[in-house]
């Protein structure tokens, strides 16, 4: 297995090596954490795009050095002031490619310009650099793009504007090729010399709603101009000494400290990692934790959650009460997208960064904005057109969301910084990945690259399952079999369980880092 990396001062890990080049070299040259972390997410925009890009959403966790505290930005958007249930009338579920799947305004590029003008030191425009250059000259276009893009094919001819970019002349890129993308290089270009007015306010804003109106799309100026995101308190937990933290709804992330409310129940050091008990333990800790989730998650704004009651370690009592060795429990798993880019920057003052973005399914809803290059999100394909359901489609709401980027402090200090892509398997591998190293003394690098499942349920797929790595030994799958699961055994280092990162500060203040091997990414540290 490939060595940890260790820093003196800093650390830099995200899924594809480029962007995580471009966090150091905002570091290298006197920029701090948050610099850095805006340089990865616009460099991942461009070098990874069947993941993330700028028509997506992000949620950024950050502390500061010296504060000893944690905050939360919510860079998600809300649906169009057009989308109604009557406007999707005759209709069982919303689309989930084409204009009525992109009807909630993409929050990325307020991220950035929030978190920099708190947080940063160099400015927008030097942050950016490297993703213009990138876009603007090209790269090798990685094997997981290419392998998406064939995959995918047939949804991005759909869309000329598409086509002409992920498609070039009607064909699948190969490995390794060059890949350009001028059209958002332009619009890179703009948002440095104009800031986030271009995107939500100006030409971008104009042409995505120009699009929009064209083609039976419901985004329009003002749902542009009338958005912001928020900052807001992270929801947090404890855990064996340690203060976790996630988003608070409409994200996830509160389904990934009830299940280390639930873990936390047990001594899992007792348990020997990677043992059927192992595994049988974390998954009902984390189907218990996924049925309040589905029964409450939405846009506060609208529903209320009671987070104080879920996040009770009385409650976590009673729910790791439910859970037997020889039975699973009955939960039904919803289908959701999984594409998705999780990085995390740390940096010699202290300061620490964990977010995460995406465009929800693989190139999102497959529609590229007239000539501005940018694929937009189809996050809001997952709202219910069931006017009793809680994540019921509503104007100007936010949907029930995936993207749930974590941290953990160990006396006012961030100790771990950790996330992954996966939908509905972040929360279940963020709470493999820290109890690993937390029960199970794991560096990050062995966090990310042991063997790993997913619980759940994909799209268009008639039954839920438990997916196995096949790395886990044969015995494990069939003991798990007798005690009710439904077991898949998948390819030995699948993609499908996501690509997990993470970063461990000890307590001379050193940073290691893992970038998990099913990614093209590294972890870069000095």
């Amino acid at each position: 297995m490939q060595q940890t990396f260790k820093g003196t001062k800093a650390m830099v890990v995200s899924p594809h090596y480029l962007a995580s080049a471009a966090g150091a070299r905002a570091l290298a040259r006197g920029g701090n954490a948050f610099d850095a972390a805006v340089a990865v997410s616009a460099c991942l925009a461009v070098v990874y795009p069947h993941m993330t890009g700028l028509g997506g959403d992000a949620f950024w966790l950050v502390c500061r050095a010296g504060e000893g505290k944690v905050r939360a930005y919510n860079a998600s958007g809300r649906s169009a002031y057009a989308a109604t249930l009557a406007r999707y009338a005759g209709l069982d579920a919303i689309p989930v490619r084409g204009p009525l799947a992109a009807l909630t305004v993409p929050g990325m590029v307020d991220g950035w310009d929030a978190v920099l003008r708190q947080y940063g030191r160099l400015g927008l425009a030097e942050a950016l650099e490297p993703a213009i250059a990138y876009a603007a000259d090209g790269f090798p276009l990685s094997a997981d793009q290419h392998a998406n893009t064939a995959a995918h094919a047939s949804v991005l001819e759909r869309y000329p504007s598409t086509a002409s970019i992920y498609l070039p002349g009607g064909r699948v890129p190969k490995a390794g090729e060059r890949f350009v993308q001028r059209q958002l290089a332009a619009s890179l270009r703009l948002i440095a010399e104009q800031g986030r007015d271009a995107f939500y306010r100006g030409p971008i804003a104009r042409t995505i709603a120009g699009e929009a109106s064209e083609h039976g799309g419901l985004l329009s100026e003002d749902d542009f101009a009338d958005h912001e995101g928020d900052w807001v308190d992270p929801i947090t937990t404890t855990y064996r000494g340690y203060d976790v933290f996630q988003m608070p709804p409409n994200s996830q992330g509160f389904a990934a400290l009830m299940a280390l409310n639930i873990a936390e129940r047990f001594d899992l050091s007792a348990v020997e990692h990677g043992s059927p008990e192992y595994y049988h333990l974390l998954i009902e800790a984390i189907k218990l934790s996924f049925r309040d989730r589905n029964r409450y998650l939405t846009d506060p704004a609208f529903s209320a959650i009671p987070l104080d009651r879920l996040l009770d370690k009385a409650y976590a009592a009673e729910l790791a009460g439910a859970i037997r060795m020889d039975r699973t429990v009955d939960v039904s798993a919803v289908p959701q997208g999984n594409d998705t880019a999780y990085a995390a920057v740390v940096d010699e003052e202290g300061n620490a960064v964990s977010f995460i973005q995406s465009l929800y399914f693989e190139f999102g809803s497959g529609v590229a904005a007239g000539d501005t290059g940018i694929l937009l999100q189809n996050r809001g394909s997952f709202f219910s057109l069931d006017p009793n359901h809680v994540n019921r489609l509503e104007p100007h709401k936010r949907t029930f969301h995936t993207l749930a980027p974590a941290m953990a402090l160990r006396d006012g200090k961030p100790a771990f910084v950790y996330g992954t892509q996966g939908g509905e398997g972040q929360p279940q591998t963020m709470t493999a990945v820290f109890t690993r190293m937390v029960d199970y003394g794991m560096d990050p690098l062995q966090a990310v690259s042991e063997p790993r499942w997913v619980w759940g349920r994909t799209w268009g797929a008639p039954t839920q399952e438990v997916k196995l790595e096949g790395r886990i030994a044969p015995e494990v799958a069939e003991a798990l079999r007798k005690a009710g699961h439904q077991v898949n055994v998948v390819q030995p280092w699948d993609g499908i369980m996501g690509h997990a990162h993470a970063i461990a500060i000890d307590e001379r203040g050193f940073p290691s880092g893992g970038a998990d091997p099913r990614s093209d990414g590294a972890a870069i540290g000095w």
